[in-house]
C-alpha cells in the first residue's frame, strides 16, 4: 500500500496557513509512516515557496479549482484538510470521492448534518476518516485518560477545563467561516478534555456568554463563554473559553485525590501533577504521533482512535452549548 520509494504513505496538506506551516509540515519531517508529498493552495507564492522548501514535485501541487484531480495521483494516499471550519465538509467529501483517506482538522464541521455527510462520503468510498485530535497521542493527556477512566484515585466528582487565547485575528472572527468564536476554536479542547478524562458523555449543558470588552472586534462571535456540562453520576465539568484571555487547564477532582494539567492543550511544554506529585513523561511531537498513528491504522487495517464519529459528537455538544448560551436554558444532549 505504501509508496514503494519510501515505504511511507504520502500526505497532501489542503490549506497552507499557520498550522500547516508551523506544525504539520515540520512534523512530517519526523514521521515514520507518512511523509509530505503534496499541497493544495490558492496562493501561487505559497506553492512556489513550499515546492522549494519541501522538495514537492510540480505534479503534486494543486489549487482549489483542480483539487479533484488528485484522484489520478497515486503519490497522495492521505489528504489532511487544514482549512477554515466552514470549508471542512466540502473538502473532506471531495477528498473521499477522489479515493483518498482523510484527516480533518477540528472542529470537524459546523453542524451535525455536515459531519454525517463527511462520514458517509468516506464510508461509501471505503476510506478512513480521522479528526486532528493530537492530544490523544500526547503522554500527559493520555495519563489524564488513564487516571480518570481507570479510577486510579476513585470516581471523579468534578472537572474543570479552560482554554483561551489572548489575541486572535483573521477568519476566526468571521462567523461564516469559523461557525463561532473561541468555543469552536479552543473551547473544543475543553469538551474533548472532560470527555476523555472521564470516559463519559455529557447529558446536558448550561452556558453563559461573557461580556464583550471589544464589541467591534467581536461583533460576529462571542469573546468569551462559560459553561457547565452534566455527566452521569452527578459529575459536573465547569468550563471556560476566551479570545481575550490566556487560559489553559484540565483538572479532575476524585474521591481520593486530584490530577491536572496546567498547560494541557499546548503544542509542547505540557506539565501535569497529581496529588502524589509531578507527572514525568518524555517530550513528543504530537502532530507526528497523530499522523503516524493514522498511517499505521491504514496500513494495519484497524480503526483510528480519533474517528469522524468522535468529531461528530463534539460538534453536537458545541451546538448544544451555543443553544444554551443563546436561550439561557439547560439543553439536553
Amino acid at each position: 500500500m505504501a509508496n514503494t520509494k519510501t515505504n511511507k504513505l504520502g500526505i497532501a496538506l489542503v490549506g497552507l496557513g499557520k498550522y500547516s506551516s508551523g506544525q504539520l509540515a515540520p512534523a512530517l519531517k519526523e514521521t515514520e509512516y507518512c511523509y509530505l508529498t503534496g499541497i493544495v493552495t490558492g496562493t501561487p507564492d505559497k506553492a512556489s515557496k513550499w515546492k522549494k522548501q519541501y522538495d514537492i514535485p510540480e505534479k503534486n501541487i494543486y489549487s482549489y479549482s483542480n483539487f479533484d484531480d488528485i484522484k489520478d495521483n497515486p503519490d497522495i494516499e492521505i489528504v489532511y484538510v487544514v482549512l477554515p471550519n466552514a470549508m471542512h465538509r466540502e473538502y473532506v467529501v471531495r477528498a473521499a470521492r477522489a479515493g483518498k483517506h482523510v484527516i480533518c482538522e477540528k472542529p470537524m464541521a459546523l453542524t451535525v448534518e455536515d459531519c454525517d455527510e463527511m462520514i458517509s462520503a468516506c464510508k461509501n468510498a471505503k476510506k478512513m476518516l480521522s479528526i486532528g485530535y493530537r492530544l490523544h497521542f500526547e503522554p500527559h493527556n493520555m495519563e489524564m485518560m488513564r487516571l480518570g477512566q481507570k479510577k486510579v484515585f476513585g470516581s471523579i466528582k468534578k472537572m474543570f477545563a479552560e482554554d483561551g487565547l489572548a489575541e486572535v485575528e483573521g477568519w476566526r472572527l468571521d462567523k461564516s467561516l469559523a461557525g463561532g468564536g473561541p468555543l469552536m476554536d479552543v473551547g473544543i479542547y475543553c469538551v474533548q478534555g472532560v470527555r476523555y478524562t472521564s470516559g463519559l458523555e455529557p447529558l446536558a449543558v448550561t452556558a453563559r456568554e461573557g461580556a464583550k470588552k471589544n464589541k467591534e472586534k467581536f461583533k460576529e462571535v462571542e469573546e468569551s463563554l462559560t459553561w457547565k456540562m452534566e455527566f452521569p453520576d452527578g459529575i459536573i465539568a465547569e468550563c471556560r473559553t476566551s479570545y481575550s484571555e490566556q487560559l489553559n487547564l484540565l483538572r479532575a477532582e476524585a474521591e481520593n485525590g486530584w490530577f491536572e494539567l496546567t498547560t494541557a492543550y499546548e503544542y509542547k511544554g505540557i506539565e501535569g501533577e497529581t496529588i502524589e506529585g509531578k507527572m514525568k513523561f518524555p517530550k513528543v511531537n504530537q502532530q507526528a504521533k497523530q499522523m503516524d498513528d493514522f498511517a499505521r491504522a491504514i496500513i494495519d487495517g484497524r480503526p483510528s482512535p480519533v474517528p469522524g464519529e468522535m468529531g461528530r459528537q463534539d460538534v453536537k455538544i458545541l451546538n448544544a452549548i451555543y443553544k444554551a448560551m443563546e436561550t439561557g436554558q439547560r439543553v439536553s444532549i
